[in-house]
């Protein structure tokens, strides 16, 4: 696949290839080895840390008799768009104008879909306006379709617990039950919101228990993203010492997205050399920008939430958020108070909690940004 060429080479947006691409090689091993073992895989990360660029790397390091096809359905609110997402995937992924890619568009455009094409990137969309007990039936077939190919198809579902939002009840169970037989389909069903995504594959109640291998996406190793960032300012006959990059790293806690996006601004802000200075610099414009963001979450929330997000954020990591001792701190009232806000907070999706090392539950802000403006006014 050819991927632009980029003059900054810390994108905030899209994969654009391998070349802006830092580590990850254990976990892409993990999902190439359970493909090559016939076997799925789940794959759960907190936002922003880089699950989507993971997915597309790997499907990038497809031999040629496996077809990868990524789709995001997160946008999707019913099992029409999620039709519509999948066979436009299809239609993406495989090149109208191999013998493969006629077969493709041969048996989509019988199921009678509308295509156009997007006037920006000139790329195929499918949609289909047919009757509800239709759809699941142009689903299956589109699964029995590729199962019958002869190449092996690897189909990533990216924020996959968007399914348990549909208005059609069961859609997990009846999913399972059009999967579990194919045999040259396999899947990569990734997500962000933990929660859920554990509930779906590892509940026993739930009928894709244990049906796939699970793959927490962490944090990429501080050493080994301080090296890549030396690199890639290098490459394009720029210097940042090493010991700046650690910076950057500790500020925005090796936060994938934040980490892309200030380093971003700091290679647009150095000429030849970047200083403590200038990353400070950059740094401060963006906490200034998002403000705005910041002041819509104040207004949007109770004092009490508002009180608690401040708090957590100013932590950095909490790990008993009914503590007297935190609590007492922050001036934050009630327990039962503080354990409302934090249900909130954590629907809202401001907060998000995990365990650390030693299997410690934590909770902790997802916005970086925020969490850095926080800590400067309390």
């Amino acid at each position: 696949m050819k991927h632009t060429k980029l003059e900054n080479p810390f994108p905030t947006t899209t994969y654009y290839g391998k070349e802006y691409f830092c580590d990850r090689e254990q976990e892409t091993s993990r999902i190439l080895s359970n493909i090559k073992s016939g076997n799925s895989t789940t794959l759960l990360s907190i936002r922003r840390i880089g699950k989507t660029g993971l997915l597309k790397h790997v499907i990038e390091q497809f031999p040629e008799d496996i077809k990868g096809i990524y789709i995001d359905i997160l946008e999707t609110e019913n099992l029409t768009q999620f039709l519509n997402l999948l066979t436009t995937g299809i239609l993406q992924a495989i090149p109208q104008k191999s013998n493969f890619g006629e077969k493709i568009w041969e048996f989509i455009t019988s199921l009678r879909p509308t295509i156009s094409f997007d006037t920006l990137s000139g790329e195929p969309q499918a949609s289909f306006v047919i009757q509800a007990q239709d759809v699941q039936t142009n689903i299956a077939n589109v699964f029995q379709f590729l199962e019958n190919q002869n190449y092996k198809i690897i189909i990533a579902l990216d924020e996959f617990q968007q399914i348990l939002t549909y208005p059609e009840k069961n859609i997990d169970a009846w999913l399972r039950t059009k999967i579990q037989h194919l045999k040259n389909i396999h899947f990569i069903f990734s997500g962000s919101e933990q929660h859920i995504m554990q509930e779906l594959f590892n509940s026993p109640k739930r009928p894709f228990y244990r049906s796939t291998h699970i793959l927490k996406l962490e944090k990429i190793n501080r050493n080994i993203y301080a090296e890549f960032i030396v690199h890639q300012f290098a490459k394009h006959k720029k210097e940042i010492p090493i010991e700046i990059a650690y910076e950057i790293l500790e500020w925005t806690n090796t936060h994938t997205f934040f980490v892309q996006q200030l380093c971003n601004r700091v290679f647009e802000a150095s000429h030849d050399k970047a200083t403590t200075e200038i990353w400070k610099n950059e740094a401060r414009i963006l906490l200034k920008e998002q403000e705005y963001v910041f002041f819509s979450y104040r207004n949007m929330l109770t004092n009490n939430q508002w009180n608690l997000l401040k708090a957590i954020a100013h932590e950095g990591i909490v790990l008993e958020v009914t503590a007297q001792s935190f609590i007492k701190k922050h001036n934050l009232g009630s327990s039962a108070t503080v354990l409302r806000s934090l249900h909130s907070l954590l629907t809202y999706e401001l907060l998000y909690s995990d365990f650390d090392e030693s299997g410690k539950k934590f909770y902790s802000v997802y916005d970086i940004l925020f969490q850095r403006w926080a800590q400067t006014r309390i």
